[in-house]
């Protein structure tokens, strides 16, 4: 539970050099998420100044214990908009218990991951399949994209799944506001262009490869400084545009959030979900980033950094926060060398805060949808159904079943789902394992699959492989296949079990080996093991299976053939090799 302060690792090292390139990487992601933290609030249901408060304290704690230099944590957009499905069904937008229900969101998700950094639960996060987090990922972006066309629009659609979404949104049209749909569209268009034509451009036109990667990234700052100018030169608030309005200058003053018991319980579940979808999300965009620089994460401690950054957030008045995929890969790019860039980034939204947010009066909501439709359709990976159709099919149907969930009943629901369709898969998996016919490839003592391979057997001993660890979901599978094999020829004698892809036994799986070889005896067939890895043969010695055992345990498969079948091992080691390889 105890482990060193990952800020004492880097700050020995820190020189004039890496703060020059974390102060420049502090600069373009501010720039970036300023826009961003207001767009990612107002998605939440929450004023748009709470996006600003969730973008300082926990930019500082996490830059005093996460362990990756890249990282900028802060607000998203899918945890913003589970945030919302969760808060909204306790809560109306727009009050102070919705507020107060989303910040108890962030604290008691913190809570939640910090425990489970400090118990070491990090493992816990793999048990969500990759294509189950794409699917979810992709829906959730399609649902967010989706629910921003209203304030495009300038009509109200409200609603968490996409079905009541298009619904709202058919049913608003007649009162389609022009102006609205000119400043959202615009502000649609430019932003797109920025992200997929600026920068292409601006090299052609001999811009310095850094310069142009900033412009690209200010463009949503140029946004929401012209559509702000724009509506307060031509007064368009008054002519029916929605505005920010009124945003607070101040810095947040620390405080508790709502003690009350029944909103905790109400809350403990969207907050688990959260914290689960936020700490993958985060430690995998920390994982593929240290990558490129060689360098390495701590899972565990990214759960303690994670934890300390939502309750900072929530006890500074903010909501739910993790890691970005964007902002980080900017923050990368940008040249961030130690997380200090992250606590420089939170030093400019605090000045950011004090000063500037009286200038944001103007700024029409339909300028922050258009960031956060931008910013989120690329999340969308649909191809990745075509790959995943192709790869596994069992993945396949997880995924698509995700993706529907979620936009038809909401993300909890699919997120909920997806858990559940990621338990039930591995379970599935293992407990029917690919069990193999081995023998002896000629001319070697290699032993591989009978189907796959030109092999010599002999019919007196049944040489199986077992590729998975043994434990209770298969256990008995194990015993019926045993029993199953013997049964449908008569002339085997001995029954040889290959442990070699066998990591790790249980009690259930010890007892159905025990099982199996006291009614293999009785039949006359003596149960054998061979290649049993050190850790297995560990557990096995402190069980009476080895003792009552009615064949013996062998180093290897090829020892195993010479103490059975003698003449027929030397006979095939002797020979030629010649192994065929089927499809």
């Amino acid at each position: 539970m105890f482990r060193p302060i990952p800020i004492l690792d880097w700050v020995r090292g820190y020189d004039r050099l890496t703060f020059g390139a974390d102060l420049m990487a502090a600069v373009i992601v501010t720039i970036m998420l300023i826009p961003q933290s207001l767009a990612y609030a107002l998605l939440a249901g929450l004023p748009a100044q709470v996006g600003l408060y969730a973008s300082i304290a926990p930019l500082l704690l996490y830059a005093i214990f996460g362990t990756s230099r890249t990282l900028a944590v802060g607000p998203v957009a899918v945890v913003s908009l589970m945030t919302a499905a969760a808060v909204g069904q306790i809560a109306a937008p727009g009050t102070a218990e919705y507020l107060g229900a989303a910040i108890a969101m962030a604290v008691l998700s913190g809570l939640m991951l910090l425990a489970m950094g400090l118990l070491r639960l990090g493992f816990i996060a793999n048990f969500l399949s990759h294509p189950v987090i794409s699917g979810f990922i992709s829906a959730s972006a399609v649902l967010i994209a989706v629910g921003q066309l209203p304030a495009l629009l300038g009509i109200s659609a409200p609603g968490h799944t996409l079905p009541h979404i298009v619904q709202g949104i058919a049913d608003g049209l007649p009162d389609l506001a022009p102006i609205t749909l000119l400043i959202g569209s615009a502000a649609l268009g430019f932003l797109w262009a920025a992200r997929t034509r600026l920068k292409p451009a601006l090299l052609k036109l001999g811009v310095a490869p850094g310069t142009a990667a900033v412009l690209v990234r200010a463009a949503p700052v140029l946004a929401v400084a012209l559509t702000t100018v724009a509506s307060w030169a031509f007064g368009l608030q008054a002519r029916g545009v929605a505005v920010v309005g009124d945003i607070p200058s101040g810095l947040p003053m620390p405080a508790l959030p709502p003690l009350d018991p029944a909103l905790w319980q109400a809350i403990l579940l969207p907050a688990a979900l959260i914290s689960l979808v936020g700490y993958v999300e985060s430690v995998s965009v920390a994982q593929t980033l240290a990558a490129k620089r060689r360098q390495r994460i701590d899972p565990d401690q990214e759960l303690v950094a994670l934890g300390a950054a939502n309750i900072g957030a929530g006890l500074s008045g903010g909501f739910p926060v993790t890691g970005g995929f964007a902002r980080s890969v900017v923050n990368f790019d940008a040249g961030a060398q130690t997380p200090a860039a992250g606590a420089f980034t939170a030093i400019a939204i605090a000045l950011a805060t004090l000063f500037l947010t009286p200038l944001l009066f103007h700024l029409p909501k339909a300028t922050l949808a258009a960031t956060i439709i931008v910013a989120v359709l690329g999340l969308v990976d649909l191809a990745a159904l075509r790959r995943v159709w192709a790869i596994n099919r069992a993945d396949f149907a997880a995924m698509a079943t995700t993706i529907l969930l979620t936009l038809g009943l909401g993300v909890e629901a699919g997120i909920a789902a997806g858990v559940a369709l990621s338990l039930l898969l591995h379970l599935y998996r293992t407990s029917k394992p690919h069990v193999a016919v081995i023998g002896q490839v000629q001319g070697t003592e290699h032993y591989r699959n009978v189907l796959r391979h030109d092999v010599v057997t002999t019919p007196e001993v049944l040489a199986l492989r077992i590729d998975e660890a043994l434990y209770f979901p298969n256990a008995r599978f194990l015993e019926d296949t045993l029993l199953a094999a013997v049964a449908d020829d008569p002339r085997i004698r001995h029954v040889v079990l290959n442990c070699v892809a066998v990591n790790d036994i249980d009690s259930s799986a010890v007892e159905s080996l025990e099982a199996s070889n006291a009614r293999l005896h009785d039949a006359g067939v003596s149960l054998h093991l061979a290649e049993v890895k050190g850790p297995v043969m560990d557990r096995l010695r402190r069980t009476a299976l080895l003792q009552d055992l009615s064949g013996a345990v062998h180093l290897t498969m090829y020892d195993a053939m010479q103490a059975l079948a003698p003449a027929l091992a030397r006979a095939t080691r002797n020979l030629p090799r010649c192994e065929t390889a089927r499809a």
